[in-house]
């Protein structure tokens, strides 16, 4: 697709009909929310201050909440849609099951993910064959399943749209060929729907088998594919921002047509951020595991990390301000460049601004009762979040214009040394995995510049710099 397709707005999903949460959906507080007094909370995605109600203080029985009515339901969901709270899942109604398989010259993997789903009832498995060499390995390997053949490929997107075309059920799951579910994957992924405003539940991704090498080891620590093991709302801009294509679970009346069939890489992106912007809810729900087989070789994993990395560019024009390499506070970026001049007075000025934020922080929150410690611990956060956001975009969306700059100075160039070790270091012992520091270190930032190479290449194609530009705001 071109510049100009891609600045053409994508087309509007339907909004959800009935956002009502029903009699006994119970949801449960974060386990990370902050008590900052008897009715003030500090956390949510992305975090806030909350404040409650008495009405509210009473429905809530220690951290639970069942709706039982619509004041009890109005709650639920507010504190839903703040990420304050999760659904506590419950056995629901067995539900039908459309599968759609969109593969390509991967046979065995194709049989291995149709035998694995053979113990699961109700499902209704769908193989979309774009465009492979061997049509009839891949009909052989899909016995038992519909078969639907391109004969020229068109991509995973286009592939899994033709699927969701026959699907016979309002739930869909698309599974890559390359993934293997685990037990008991489906239910907890449908429970999520029992909430009428839910249109997407995705499970957690984790590595297949333990294969050797260091490689295999940073990728079962740090895949692209792997979201933790906290469960989330998927909102753009948060700690879970999207969830990939690979295992994904969808209310078929929420996308008409299905995927963006035109974009080859960051479909799945695309379609969170056009869900989100319809009003749907999406759950990440990491109970739910789906094995993936990471790629262990050198040459194709960097390929593949340059591929997701050229996705950056048509995202940002066809959303904009939504996936910025940055988004921090305007004063917090101040403070980040002025620390990066490596100058006494720049120090001192950025000890000022950070001082500044910190006074209007407080009297922002004045009104709701917070203590001045609430104003310099989110001033902190703030701070050193944009110290590791900035270290990161360096590292991975700016390292080309921070080499080149380094060769002609001295201070970019300690200046992109120290983010590169830091931030890197930060990762691996918020990561860990098992790999020691220093291969997990060269990795990481090759995993990195394989990512911001792509990004470039996508950039200079569609003469755009939207997906370099920060998101500060005031």
């Amino acid at each position: 697709m071109t510049r100009a397709g891609y600045l053409r707005p994508p087309p509007e999903l339907p909004g959800p009909v009935d956002e009502r949460l029903p009699l006994g959906f119970t949801v449960q507080l974060d386990d990370e929310l902050r008590w900052l007094s008897g009715d003030t909370l500090l956390g949510g995605a992305p975090p806030r201050i909350l404040r409650l109600s008495p009405t509210a203080l009473r429905l809530l029985v220690g951290a639970e909440l069942v709706v039982r009515d619509p004041l009890s339901g109005s709650l639920a969901r507010k504190l839903l849609d703040a990420g304050a709270a999760h659904p506590r899942l419950r056995r629901s109604p067995a539900r039908p099951v459309s599968v759609v398989i969109p593969v390509r010259d991967r046979p065995f993997a194709l049989r291995r993910l149709v035998a694995a789903l053979a113990g699961t009832p109700d499902l209704e498995i769908i193989v979309v064959d774009d465009g492979s060499v061997d049509g009839a390995a891949i009909a052989d390997a899909a016995r038992g399943a519909r078969v639907i053949r391109h004969e020229q490929s068109r991509g995973p997107a286009a592939a899994r749209n033709t699927g969701l075309a026959v699907a016979g059920h309002e739930f869909v799951a698309f599974l890559d060929s390359d993934v293997v579910p685990e037990p008991g994957w489906l239910h907890p992924l449908l429970a999520h729907f029992d909430d009428p405003a839910v249109a997407l539940a995705a499970p957690r991704i984790v590595g297949l088998g333990d294969g050797g090498g260091a490689l295999a080891g940073y990728e079962r620590a740090r895949s692209s594919l792997d979201l933790g093991p906290r469960e989330a709302p998927v909102v753009p801009r948060t700690r879970v921002a999207y969830v990939p294509s690979a295992a994904v679970v969808l209310r078929a009346s929420a996308v008409p047509g299905g995927f963006a069939g035109e974009m080859r890489v960051a479909e799945d992106v695309d379609q969170v951020c056009r869900l989100h912007a319809a009003g749907w809810r999406m759950r990440y729900e990491p109970a739910a595991r789906v094995a993936h087989e990471h790629r262990d070789r050198l040459g194709p994993w960097l390929a593949r990390k340059a591929f997701y990395g050229t996705g950056a560019a048509p995202l940002a024009l066809r959303h904009p301000d939504m996936v910025p390499p940055v988004n921090m506070p305007a004063w917090a970026a101040l403070a980040c460049v002025l620390l990066g001049t490596q100058r006494r007075w720049g120090v001192l000025a950025a000890a000022a601004v950070s001082g500044v934020g910190t006074v209007r922080m407080a009297r922002s929150l004045r009104r709701q009762r917070a203590p001045l410690w609430t104003a310099l611990r989110l001033n902190a956060w703030a701070v050193s979040g944009a110290l590791w956001q900035s270290a990161g975009a360096l590292t991975r969306h700016w390292w080309p214009i921070a080499g080149f700059g380094s060769l002609f100075s001295k201070r970019l160039r300690r200046a992109l040394v120290v983010a590169a070790l830091a931030e890197g270091l930060a990762d691996w012992v918020k990561h860990r995995g098992e790999l020691d520091p220093a291969r997990y270190l060269v990795l990481h930032r090759l995993d990195d510049l394989a990512y911001g190479w792509g990004l470039w290449q996508g950039a200079l194609g569609l003469r755009t710099s939207a997906p370099l530009v920060p998101r500060l705001r005031s």
